[in-house]
C-alpha cells in the first residue's frame, strides 16, 4: 500500500510526502534569501515575440542549409554533359550490402559501411555518404536516372558540411524530377513483404509545394460512351493521381461531362474546395460512381470549367495564383478555339493540360493544339502503369514561372509522421523545409525543374525552444500553419492510444478551432492565420488526469507570426498559475553543490543547455552541461541563463529536505510513516528531488516518476499531474492523487 499526500508548498514548488509535510525546513532556508527574492509578472506579448524570434533563427539555419544544397545542385548540373551511354555504379539504397548466391555483391549493391548513431535513434547510418532510392516501377539503370545520380553526387560534400555546421539536422535529401531520391545520411531501405517500395519523392507534399505555386484546378473527366471499360478505369486512376499532386494551398473540383455536365460531388456545385486530405478522399470515393454513356460535348465542359474558375477567382478566395484545367478524355473532335477565344485569350490565365486516355492517337493533334495554345502540356496515357509518371509532367510546366523569375521559394509543410525515427513513444512528428532546384543551362533548357531539396525538422525541436518554466503549470505554446492547421499543440494526438503505432488518418489537418473550441467566433484562429500580433482572452475548460477532471480557467493568449515561415506562434497563460514568476538568486558555488546531489534530477525534455548543437556536448547530461557552462571554459555551449539561475536557487532552497527525509527513513520504525514508499518534490524550473523509503523492487508502481510515466514527470508538454493537483489545491489542505493504490 502506498499513500501519497500532496500539499502545495510556497511558490518554490510542490512537495509530495507522507502524512507529514515538512515545509518548515525549506521555508527556513528560503528566509535566508528572502531579501534577494522578487515576484515578476510575465509580459506575454514580449514573451511570444521572443519565442518567435528563437524559432525564426532555428528555421533560418535550416533554410540556409537548403540554399547551399540548391547552389551546389544547380552548379553540378550546369557542369554536367548528358551522356546516354553513361555507366555509373552508385549506392542503391535497397541493394547496398546485398550479395548473390556466390557471396559477391550484387550490381549497385557495393559494400556500404553502416553504424548505429544515437542522433538518428540508433539507426545504422553512414555519415560520410548518401544513398539513392529508385521507385520499384522504374529501371534503376535508366540513362536519365544514371546521369542525374552522377551529377548529384556533388551534394555529398554539402550534406556533410551542413551537418557539421548544424548537428541538429537530421535527414537531408534531394528528390529528382526523374524520380530518384538521394538521402543523407546513407541508410539501407527494405522493401515490404511484396518486395515493393512504393515511395516516390515526387508524390510527397514537400516536393509538390516546392515545385509549384498554389493553384486552382478544375478536373474535367470525359464520361461519354467511348470511355467504357479499361479507359474509364485509367481515367479514374489519372484523376486520383492528379489529386495526389495537390496540397493544402490548392483548390479544386471535379466535373464529369458527356452531353451535359455532372459535378462529381453535387453538393459542391459551382465552387472549389481546399485540397486537404479529407476533401480529396471524399472525392475519390465518388469516382467509382462515374459511368460511361452518351456523347461527349467537350465545349459544354470547358465552358463550365472556365466560368467556375473565373467566378471563384472574383471572390478573392482560393489560391489567387495559378489556374488550370486538367482534361481527361479519349479524344476531341474539334480544337474549340471559339471557347478559348471567349474565356482565355489573349491573357491565357488558365493553362490546359489534356490527358489522352488509350492507345489510339486519332485525336491527339487537337489535344496537343489545345495544350500549346493555352500554355499547357499534352500527355498520352495508354496503360495503368503509365499514369503516375505522366501525371507528374504538368509540374514541370507550372514550375517554369518560378525559375524564369529566379524564385527559389522556401516552403514548409504541415506536421506529418516520420515512421523511420521512432523515439520509443511512437513515430516522430515532423515538418519539412524544401526548395526547388532548376536548370541554369542555355535558354532552351531554362525553366526545367531538376528536383527539390529538403530537410526534416522534428516538431520536438520547436518545443525545445520554448521555456516551459515561463509558461506556468497550465500554460502552453502552440503553432499553426497559414491554413489554420496545428503544427504543434499539447492537445494534438496524432496516434491512436492502442499500441501508439496507428496514426489517425487526418492528424495533419487538425484545425486550431478543433482544440481551442471555446473560440466560437474564430477570433484567435483568424488573427493567427492572418499573421497578426496581438492578445486575446477567454474562459476555457481543460482536462487533466487523462480527462477525468475538468478545470475552468481564464486564459490570456498572445500570438505573432514566425517570420520567414508560413507559421504563427501562440502562447496561452493561465491567470491563476502562469502570469507571475518567482525569481531568486544564490551563489554559483552553493547552487552547484546542491544541484549535484544524487536525489536531484532535471526535466529530461527541457533545454537548460543546448547539448545538440555541437557533437562534443552530446554526451553531457543537463547537470553536467550546466556545470561546464558556469565554469566558463566552453564559450560555444549555449544555456538559458535565467533558467540556470533559477534552478540553482531551487536546488539550494530545497536542499534541507534531503536531511529530513534521511532522518525520517532512519526513524521509520518508530513513527507512523510505515506506509510511505517514496517522497518527492518538484519546482517550476523542472527540478525534482526523490527519496525512496523502500528498495526499488518493492515499489507498488515501479514506473512512477520514470521516463515511461509521462503523466508523472516533467516533459515538454506539461508539468506532472501530481504537481498540477498540488498547485490547484487550497493552501494548507491535502490532496490524494488518483494513481495511489
Amino acid at each position: 500500500m502506498r499513500f501519497e499526500a500532496f500539499k502545495p508548498a510556497t511558490v518554490i514548488g510542490c512537495i509530495a510526502l507522507g502524512p507529514r509535510t515538512p515545509t518548515a525546513c525549506s521555508w527556513q532556508k528560503y528566509k535566508e534569501f528572502e531579501r534577494t527574492v522578487r515576484v515578476e509578472e510575465i509580459d506575454g506579448l514580449k514573451l511570444v515575440k521572443r519565442l518567435a524570434e528563437n524559432m525564426e533563427e532555428m528555421f533560418h539555419k535550416k533554410a540556409e542549409a537548403m540554399r547551399r544544397l540548391v547552389e551546389a545542385a544547380e552548379e553540378a548540373h550546369l557542369q554536367h554533359e548528358e551522356d546516354p551511354d553513361l555507366q555509373y555504379e552508385y549506392f542503391n539504397a535497397v541493394l547496398i550490402n546485398e550479395v548473390d548466391n556466390e557471396g559477391h555483391n550484387v550490381e549497385l549493391g557495393q559494400e556500404f559501411i553502416l553504424e548505429p548513431n544515437s542522433h538518428f535513434n540508433n539507426l545504422s547510418v553512414n555519415l560520410s555518404l548518401s544513398v539513392v532510392q529508385v521507385p520499384t516501377n522504374m529501371y534503376n539503370k535508366d540513362s536519365a536516372i544514371v546521369n542525374g545520380v552522377y551529377w548529384s553526387e556533388a551534394l555529398n560534400r554539402v550534406f556533410v558540411d551542413n551537418f557539421e555546421r548544424d548537428p541538429s539536422l537530421i535527414w537531408q535529401y534531394f528528390g529528382s524530377a526523374k524520380g530518384f531520391f538521394r538521402q543523407y545520411p546513407g541508410i539501407k531501405w527494405r522493401p515490404d513483404e511484396h518486395g515493393v517500395i512504393a515511395f516516390d519523392c515526387r508524390n510527397r507534399k514537400w516536393y509538390i509545394q516546392a515545385a509549384t505555386s498554389p493553384k486552382d484546378v478544375v478536373i474535367l473527366v470525359d464520361v461519354s460512351g467511348s470511355m467504357k471499360g479499361l479507359r474509364l478505369t485509367i481515367a479514374r486512376q489519372t484523376v486520383s493521381s492528379i489529386l495526389d499532386t495537390l496540397g493544402d494551398d490548392d483548390f479544386f473540383n471535379i466535373i464529369a461531362y458527356n452531353e451535359a455536365i455532372h459535378y462529381v460531388e453535387p453538393c459542391l456545385n459551382g465552387t472549389l474546395v481546399q485540397a486537404d486530405i479529407t476533401n480529396k478522399d471524399h472525392f475519390r470515393e465518388h469516382l467509382d460512381k462515374l459511368f460511361a454513356k452518351g456523347i461527349g460535348m467537350l465545349d459544354v465542359g470547358l465552358t463550365e470549367a472556365f466560368s467556375l474558375l473565373n467566378d471563384f477567382n472574383q471572390t478573392g478566395r482560393g489560391s489567387v495564383c495559378s489556374q488550370a484545367i486538367m482534361l481527361v478524355t479519349d479524344g476531341a473532335v474539334d480544337t474549340y478555339d471559339a471557347v478559348f477565344a471567349k474565356y482565355n485569350w489573349p491573357d491565357r490565365k488558365v493553362r490546359i493540360f489534356p490527358y489522352l486516355i488509350g492507345r489510339e492517337s486519332a485525336f491527339a493533334e487537337n489535344l496537343k493544339w489545345m495544350a500549346c495554345a493555352n500554355k499547357g502540356y499534352f500527355t498520352q496515357i495508354s496503360t495503368l502503369a503509365d499514369v503516375q509518371e505522366n501525371v507528374m509532367e504538368y509540374l514541370h510546366v507550372l514550375s517554369r514561372p518560378k525559375v524564369i523569375d529566379q524564385e527559389h521559394d522556401i516552403v514548409w509543410t504541415e506536421a506529418y509522421i516520420d515512421s523511420t525515427l521512432d523515439d520509443g513513444q511512437g513515430p516522430v512528428l515532423m515538418t519539412t523545409v524544401a526548395m526547388p532546384v532548376f536548370s541554369t543551362k542555355n535558354e532552351t533548357n531554362r525553366g526545367i525543374l531538376l528536383g527539390v531539396v529538403g530537410t526534416d525538422v522534428p516538431v520536438q525541436e520547436l518545443m525545445k525552444t520554448i521555456p516551459k518554466y515561463k509558461l506556468g503549470i497550465h500554460g502552453y505554446a502552440f503553432a499553426i500553419t497559414n491554413n489554420g492547421y496545428i503544427l504543434t499543440h499539447p492537445d494534438l494526438r496524432p496516434m491512436y492510444e492502442e499500441g501508439k503505432k496507428r496514426r489517425k488518418p487526418n492528424y495533419s489537418s487538425v484545425d486550431l478551432s478543433e482544440v481551442e473550441w471555446e473560440d466560437k467566433d474564430d477570433v484567435l484562429r483568424n488573427a493567427m492565420v492572418n499573421r497578426k500580433t496581438g492578445t486575446f482572452s477567454m474562459e476555457v475548460k481543460k482536462t487533466v488526469d487523462k480527462g477525468k477532471r475538468v478545470l475552468v480557467m481564464h486564459n490570456d493568449y498572445y500570438y505573432t507570426d514566425i517570420k520567414g515561415t508560413p507559421f504563427s506562434l501562440g502562447v496561452a497563460l493561465s491567470r491563476g498559475h502562469g502570469k507571475y514568476f518567482f525569481r531568486g538568486n544564490v551563489t554559483v558555488e552553493e547552487g552547484l553543490h546542491d544541484l549535484e546531489h544524487p536525489d536531484v534530477a532535471l526535466a529530461d525534455e527541457w533545454t537548460y543547455c543546448n547539448t545538440d548543437e555541437h557533437p562534443e556536448h552530446r554526451h553531457l547530461s543537463q547537470i553536467e552541461a550546466i556545470k561546464l557552462y558556469l565554469s566558463g571554459r566552453d564559450p560555444h555551449l549555449k544555456c538559458d541563463k535565467e533558467l540556470v539561475q533559477e534552478v540553482l536557487f531551487d536546488a539550494v532552497v530545497t536542499a534541507p529536505l534531503e536531511a529530513y527525509w534521511t532522518s525520517l527513513a532512519l526513524n521509520k520504525s518508530e513513527n507512523s510513516d510505515k506506509g510511505v514508499e517514496i517522497a518527492y518534490l518538484g519546482t517550476r524550473t523542472g527540478l525534482s528531488r526523490i527519496n525512496l523509503f523502500v528498495v526499488p523492487e518493492q515499489l507498488t508502481n515501479q514506473d512512477f516518476l520514470t521516463a515511461e510515466d509521462k503523466e508523472g514527470v516533467f516533459n515538454a508538454d506539461h508539468f506532472p499531474l501530481w504537481y498540477k493537483r498540488a498547485a490547484e489545491q487550497v493552501p494548507g489542505t491535502l490532496s490524494t492523487p488518483s494513481h495511489s493504490t
